[in-house]
């Protein structure tokens, strides 16, 4: 089970989003390398990054932050937000990317996404980010008429590393994932799933280890890791296996 810190990047920084309206951004961190190598030495051994301002204008505008992220760590980054060609996945991938995930050409294009994931085996994941559980795209901008199942189950096959299953109405306001909708969909498809949206405390850390939650691939957390509200030594420990702290008074 993964817990995977997330870097949000909106105009060359470390940001974090509520229900992922570009005018609410917090700022965290103007470095975002310093901040991917401290969550390495922290113990995480996963990154995963969003180009918000690419996401929103369908081509990669952060280039330069995620390419210091890159050389700043050595842990496998995971990167999303305005990718959408195979040249541009290509790219990404030779820059040292780990996982590219597709997410508005997932809607818009799934055959490109199959072709992808043939080109480029174990290097492919699909963003689902859902309002209402119908499938939202462009940044969260738009949404879609489809469902958030009636997507995934399109890649049912296809070689899809990982399904990224955000609930954007949880996203960035630390109100608990959405475990029935998350969970539904890993029981609904053979795809690893990794949660996101809305992880607020330890107690979705322990929820995390519960038998329904391993089918999960892991989850992703940003606020409440830069607000503190997790401890990663103590989430980390849970994971893998360590002993679940006592409630707090």
């Amino acid at each position: 089970m993964i817990l995977f810190p997330a870097i949000d990047l909106k105009d060359g920084q470390c940001v974090r989003l509520k229900h992922g309206d570009m005018a609410t951004a917090t700022i965290y961190n103007d470095d975002p390398a310093a901040q991917a190598r401290a969550f390495e030495e922290q113990g995480f051994e996963w990154l995963h990054v969003v180009d918000l301002n690419g996401a929103f204008k369908g081509q990669s505008v952060n280039s330069a932050a995620v390419g210091a992220i890159l050389k700043a760590t050595k842990n496998p980054v995971q990167l999303g937000g305005g990718i959408r060609t195979l040249p541009q996945i290509e790219d990404w991938l030779d820059r040292g990317l780990a996982r590219v995930i597709l997410g508005t050409v997932a809607v818009r294009d799934p055959d490109l996404v199959k072709q992808a994931c043939k080109a480029f085996p174990g290097k492919i994941a699909v963003g689902i980010d859902a309002k209402g559980g119908k499938v939202a795209v462009e940044g969260w901008a738009e949404a879609s008429s489809l469902g958030v199942i009636e997507l995934a189950k399109k890649f049912e096959g296809a070689g899809v590393a990982a399904i990224i299953y955000t609930d954007i109405d949880r996203d960035g306001v630390l109100s608990g994932i959405n475990w029935e909708a998350t969970i539904g969909l890993a029981e609904a498809v053979s795809i690893p799933v990794i949660a996101s949206g809305g992880l607020a405390s330890i107690a979705d850390i322990v929820r995390m280890t519960m038998p329904d939650a391993q089918r999960l691939e892991g989850a992703i957390s940003g606020r409440a890791l830069y607000d503190g509200r997790i401890d990663p030594e103590e989430a980390l420990a849970i994971l893998r296996g360590g002993s679940v702290p006592e409630a707090r008074p």
